[in-house]
């Protein structure tokens, strides 16, 4: 099987879909496909991958690039990894399936992974034409992929036929570095053996509920009853390569952190390998994920702190997720709720016994989501679309 992926981020940018890509695109490779890579000049080459970072601006000029690179590579499988933020929030991405139906009858087969819903920019007061260009991209592809019981549902709903629903893993392997000593680590951020460090994991947007988790650390600083006080490890990078306005959230939140007086509670690691955030997940006692519309299997985030067996703090999802149970596997909250929080962080502190019972269960809980598995799943919906029933010496017409 030929396979050539279209993602507007790819590593070392900093994003969950250019990373979900290269994950994706290993797996794949392990089942004997070739994989082609088409993305951004900032991309660079990755062992057992095609790399192609050609792609400077994801407009109507894009067309010309990636047609260019289907008729000298022949792929069975053009396969989109959507991302609105990821290609400028301009629709040529939307409406590239339509455009490769006029290659014929042996055309490569499209498909659409949603890594979201969000609409791209068309011009001012497009309303529910921004909307319909989202549709029409599952609509003229072979196949619709979502990530999340969310996406699939709203989908659902938007073409009158369910999309396939294949997850998304962890981008993090856990791999300590060499020589890891964990009292070593929690001391580089300040916390001493007997202290309580909490972790955050991910880009600083308005999705991830940070203005919660820092309102209910300053409760916790100011509860005389409290073991300790709290410290926050905010693991990788801040704002990522693909969306402008996580940059204006970042400001916001630091201007909290310096209202609420927190700024000697929290920590800021950076971008840094995945050995790395590695360790800094073993150095923490609890991670904290205040998702304000609510948990979903759609962050890679999340998947992340799963696969490093961490005790778990979110928030209720929207929608019913059976994978999750509350008190055995995660510890739920209510959205948007700092008091709340603080009480479940403040439970957990002195639970430890808990904490081991929650880690456990999130490291079994993982093993629904490896990447052979998401892999094998992807291929079978290749074949089911008939994907490489054609023959590889194709001749595509302009």
């Amino acid at each position: 099987m030929n396979v050539l992926f279209l993602t507007g981020e790819f590593p070392p940018m900093q994003g969950g879909v250019g990373d979900y890509t290269r994950e994706l695109g290993l797996a794949l490779h392990d089942l004997q496909c070739q994989v082609h890579i088409v993305t951004s000049p900032q991309a660079a080459s990755s062992p057992d991958l095609i790399v192609h970072p050609v792609v400077e601006r994801w407009d109507w000029s894009s067309w010309r690039i990636i047609l260019d690179l289907i008729r000298r590579h022949h792929p069975d499988v053009v396969h989109i990894q959507y991302q609105a933020a990821a290609y400028a929030m301009h629709p040529a991405i939307n409406l590239l399936p339509r455009r490769l139906g006029w290659l014929g009858a042996n055309r490569p087969r499209t498909v659409v992974t949603f890594h979201d819903l969000k609409v791209p920019y068309l011009f001012p007061k497009a309303g529910p034409l921004r909307r319909r260009v989202v549709s029409e991209l599952a609509r003229r592809s072979d196949a619709a992929i979502t990530t999340n019981r969310e996406d699939y549902e709203n989908l659902r709903a938007a073409l009158g036929t369910p999309p396939a629903l294949i997850p998304i893993g962890s981008n993090i392997t856990p791999a300590l570095p060499a020589g890891y000593n964990r009292d070593d680590w929690r001391a580089r951020w300040g916390a001493g053996p007997d202290d309580f460090l909490l972790c955050f994991f991910g880009f600083i947007n308005d999705r991830k509920g940070v203005d919660t988790l820092l309102r209910a650390l300053s409760i916790l600083s100011g509860k005389s009853d409290s073991p300790t006080s709290p410290r926050l490890l905010f693991i990788g990078g801040q704002t990522g390569s693909s969306d402008p306005t996580n940059a204006a959230y970042l400001v916001h939140i630091k201007s909290l952190i310096t209202e609420l007086e927190l700024e000697d509670r929290i920590c800021w690691t950076g971008y840094v390998p995945d050995d790395e955030v590695t360790a800094n997940f073993a150095a923490a006692d609890l991670c904290v994920l205040p998702f304000s519309d609510g948990v979903s299997f759609l962050h890679g985030t999340f998947h992340a702190a799963l696969a490093h067996s961490l005790p778990i703090v979110t928030t209720q999802p929207r929608v019913h997720l059976p994978e999750l149970v509350n008190e055995k596997n995660i510890f739920l909250v209510p959205p948007q709720s700092p008091k709340a929080l603080a009480q479940a962080i403040s439970r957990l502190e002195t639970t430890p016994g808990l904490r081991q019972i929650l880690g456990d269960a999130a490291k079994t809980l993982s093993g629904q989501f490896t990447w052979d598995r998401i892999a094998r799943q992807t291929m079978d919906l290749y074949h089911t679309i008939g994907a490489g029933a054609q023959s590889q010496r194709r001749l595509y017409p302009s």
